[in-house]
């Protein structure tokens, strides 16, 4: 099989799609890894690491398009990519299609493309391998991301995370008791923050309550709880999940407006369209606005910013859907990974996914 490794095309997104290890393994196996220059530079891998590991170096993301059967990615094709698609190809990447413009799945059904989204993934327990790795990576970036924007210098309260002898430590709400909150309470509480986690599954706070000791402040996620720690929390962190789907408003802006300012809301839900309703796009580059008194970080790709280490990661737990496309073809290879076959988005022409289903054809009548 030929496989494309592009340079991803998003300011300041310096992951790749697969490692030279990943192209190694391949290549040793009878494939052709075909990596566009520079590609793995922002993660630390030089052209030299993919050519000693047998990957062919190519000089334009077009000429990898048009090359590749299966494209490897961090994130989504961007409207340059999505032209240089060619018919029946295989992407996957974290697609995160529910918060995507229609144009683009539109593209990808006329093209019939088979989009693989690493975020929906899914194994027979319910776990999100793929998605997962990225949760633990952007849950413990949140609290340095959330100490930085809480400085007076970033339009921030002011507040010190851990507090100091006579001042009592910020108090961080956290929306969700799933990978990346549990990640981001963790970290929270290593830092000396009071920390209160929000989930609307009452066995899922009992695990939680019994995994710290009681050291975190657990809360059934009704919405007068939510308004609640809205009202005295310094830092609030979005990590509410429907994996497929779009994410809920959680957080109106009524909440929002009640809140202490220069508090920080960091909405990490931001790539499934965000879980409160003042939120909007940021990158990496311009990370933060002020909306209602309130500082808002809602960067869809955070791991981005520490593309080493993110790479890796993902790379880990793909890896062995990406093997099985390889060596057995995108159809058998679905036949023998149910949690592979979850994953895919579109595929010959029609939308596989029931959520981005329900999505894109509400109204249409279709």
């Amino acid at each position: 099989m030929n496989i494309g490794i592009p340079q991803e095309r998003r300011d300041l997104e310096r992951r790749v799609g697969l490692t030279p290890h990943g192209v190694e393994l391949l290549t040793r196996a009878g494939h052709t890894c075909y990596v566009e220059k520079e590609a793995g530079l922002g993660a630390g891998f030089t052209d030299y690491h993919y050519e000693r590991a047998g990957g062919r170096i190519v000089y334009s993301g077009e000429e990898v398009y048009g090359r590749a059967d299966m494209l490897l990615k961090a994130m989504r094709p961007t409207e340059d990519e999505l032209d240089w698609l060619r018919e029946e190809q295989i992407v996957a990447s974290f697609m995160h299609l529910p918060a995507a413009r229609r144009h683009k799945v539109e593209v990808l059904l006329e093209k019939r493309v088979t989009a693989i989204a690493y975020e929906t993934i899914q194994e027979e327990d319910g776990t999100l391998p793929v998605l997962r790795t990225m949760s633990e990576v952007a849950g413990r970036m949140s609290p340095q991301l959330a100490s930085t924007f809480l400085q007076s210098d970033h339009g921030g309260r002011g507040v010190l995370l851990s507090g100091v002898p006579g001042i009592p430590a910020a108090r961080v709400a956290i929306l969700g008791g799933g990978v990346l909150g549990i990640n981001a309470a963790r970290t929270f509480l290593g830092l000396g923050a009071n920390v209160f986690v929000l989930d609307r599954n009452l066995e899922r706070l009992r695990q939680i309550d019994q995994e710290f000791n009681g050291r975190v402040t657990t809360m059934v996620a009704y919405p007068f709880n939510v308004a609640r720690v809205a009202r005295f929390a310094e830092a609030l962190i979005g990590a509410v999940l429907t994996p497929g789907a779009r994410a809920p408003i959680v957080v109106t802006r009524e909440m929002v407006r009640s809140m202490k300012r220069g508090a920080v809301i960091m909405d990490f839900s931001i790539d499934q369209g965000g879980c409160v309703e003042t939120s909007r796009l940021t990158t990496l580059r311009d990370p933060i606005f002020i909306e209602e008194g309130v500082v808002h970080f809602c960067v869809p790709n955070v791991p981005g910013a520490v593309p080493r280490t993110a790479t890796h990661a993902f790379n880990n737990a793909v890896w062995p859907y990406i093997r099985r496309i390889a060596e057995a073809g995108i159809e058998q290879a679905l036949k023998d990974l149910p949690a592979l076959a979850r994953g895919v988005a579109t595929k010959d022409g029609e939308i596989v996914n029931e959520a981005l289903s329900a999505i894109f054809y509400a109204g249409t009548g279709e």
